[in-house]
């Protein structure tokens, strides 16, 4: 990379990293809305919606998607095609199968009667975890486009910072994933 490309590079990542403080400013609010909300005035109450096995099943995937991520990111690094795709592909599916298992979840609390109409707690939960779910759902996305700019070939340099502003991205919704677990699930299932 050149000057030019690299102080273009450090201006995409400071528009990046202000998009994720915005990100972070709305999911402390939606955080801090579940707080007030939960435990609802009527029920149900957490304790009786949430499951552990749904948890950890979930937690699993998403957070092993950033060692998966991590992989392609080192495989990009040394110039190892066959790592890069394997950890991105493997990224993604991880990814998708959370997915999956979100909206399963929601389906299934949907399905026992617990709507997003039922009361504070089920709103303020499905919006917080609907949301983060939309942004795994998009990250999915963002992750089939960086398949389809290594099929184009573009220059290296530039997949590198495509693939380095998406890994901030998806450690971002990782983290957010984190703190789902610790403030939303956790207290109502221990």
């Amino acid at each position: 990379m050149n000057e030019y490309e690299t102080a273009l590079f450090k201006d995409k990542q400071m528009g990046f990293f202000i998009y994720l403080g915005v990100e972070a400013v709305m999911f402390a609010t939606l955080f801090a809305t579940y707080m007030i909300f939960t435990p609802g005035i009527k029920d149900p109450q957490p304790s009786d919606v949430f499951e552990v096995k749904s948890l950890v099943l979930s937690s699993l995937f998403l957070l092993s998607s950033s060692v998966t991520l991590m992989v392609a990111e080192k495989g990009n690094r040394k110039g190892r095609f066959k790592k890069l795709l394997i950890g991105l592909g493997i990224t993604l599916v991880f990814g998708l199968v959370f997915f999956g298992l979100e909206v399963s979840e929601f389906y299934s609390y949907v399905q026992d009667g617990y709507k997003i109409s039922t009361n504070t707690f089920l709103s303020a939960f499905y919006v917080l975890v609907g949301l983060h779910a939309a942004h795994v759902l998009f990250g999915a996305g963002w992750m089939v486009v960086l398949f389809i700019q290594l099929g184009w070939k573009i220059p290296k340099s530039l997949f590198s910072e495509k693939l380095k502003i998406f890994s901030y991205y998806w450690h971002f919704v990782d983290i957010i994933w984190i703190f789902i677990i610790v403030l939303v699930y956790l207290p109502y299932l221990i």
